[in-house]
């Protein structure tokens, strides 16, 4: 059944927009990489300059998706584990179960000349 309303829907659309740039991608695969990882490491690794990927962290940790924690005069990054767990039922729920097919216009009715 179609639901309109999800209470999860703008949670859901919040960690998707944070997850909507190459560069944090790129981050998030070596934070799984490499656990505990320290900013500056994160800097060099991801090539960027440090006020750019300074604010990719922001993005990343305002949406919940990793933590940042002091630890002298460093901060470790890590992921949150499970935040992207409903995110990733989401997209799941997005895939056609195998057989089925999905109703796509021809051409001309994409153009709008049926």
């Amino acid at each position: 059944m179609f639901d309109q309303d999800s209470p999860d829907d703008a949670k859901i659309a919040e960690l998707a927009k944070a997850l909507a740039h190459p560069a944090r991608l790129r981050i998030l695969r070596l934070l799984l990489a490499t656990p505990g990882c320290i900013g500056g490491d994160i800097v060099g690794a991801v090539g960027l300059a440090q006020s750019t990927v300074s604010e990719h962290l922001r993005i990343l940790k305002s949406a919940g998706i990793i933590t940042g924690e002091i630890a002298g005069p460093r901060v470790c990054y890590a992921l949150s584990p499970g935040v992207l767990a409903d995110l990733a039922a989401f997209i799941e729920t997005l895939v056609l179960p195998s057989g089925e097919r999905c109703c796509t216009p021809t051409a001309k009715a994409r153009h709008g000349t049926v």
